[in-house]
């Protein structure tokens, strides 16, 4: 069997293993998030970073929900990074953002955050925690921090562990769209 074969067979397996009540209580949550007047605040390393400015572009398109991430803005998050150390820079920025219990974090990763892998994600996730905000993850593997602390996570399910990652990125995508084109939430529609 090829790789392309193999690789989209699991795509298969995870699809048919998606938490889909999972997603549905995510667009619940998110649709509430914009009632009560709330802002998004979207936070990824690596690919996860990506996803979550995409996330940030289609919320605030589609969605009309306010949403933003520190890793659009290289200056700021580089500075803080060099001034402030990593492991609190996310934390840091989401103060500087003036945080309110009626806010809510979205983790875009792929292990949903170590200790000794992504202190920055716990350091956010504890203080969104003591606001009081809701969070909410598209993670892999078993969710990890963000899994345990967050109010409503989607993990992707693992099939293969050698490809947590890519397929897990992947899914953030998949799950970003659904909720950006979901009833519930779209307000726009898209071109095509």
């Amino acid at each position: 069997m090829s790789h392309t074969t193999q690789y989209l067979a699991e795509v298969g397996l995870i699809a048919a293993q998606f938490p889909h009540e999972t997603m549905e209580e995510l667009a619940r949550e998110l649709c509430f998030l914009r009632e009560r007047g709330g802002r998004l605040f979207c936070l990824g390393v690596g690919g996860g970073a990506a996803n979550a400015s995409h996330a940030v572009n289609d919320f605030r398109k589609l969605c009309e929900i306010e949403a933003y991430t520190p890793t659009d803005n290289v200056a700021e998050l580089t500075a803080r990074i060099n001034d402030e150390g990593w492991g609190g820079t996310f934390a840091a920025w989401l103060m500087g953002c003036y945080p309110r219990k009626e806010d809510a974090l979205l983790i875009f990763s792929v292990g949903g955050g170590a200790p000794d892998i992504s202190p920055n994600l716990i350091a956010a996730i504890d203080k969104a925690g003591e606001i009081g905000m809701r969070i909410f993850g598209i993670v892999g593997r078993d969710g990890g921090y963000t899994a345990r602390k967050g109010d409503c996570v989607v993990v992707v399910p693992t099939v293969e562990p050698s490809r947590v990652t890519p397929h897990t990125e992947a899914f953030q995508a998949v799950v970003l769209h659904c909720l950006v084109s979901h009833p519930l939430l779209q307000r726009r529609s898209t071109k095509w």
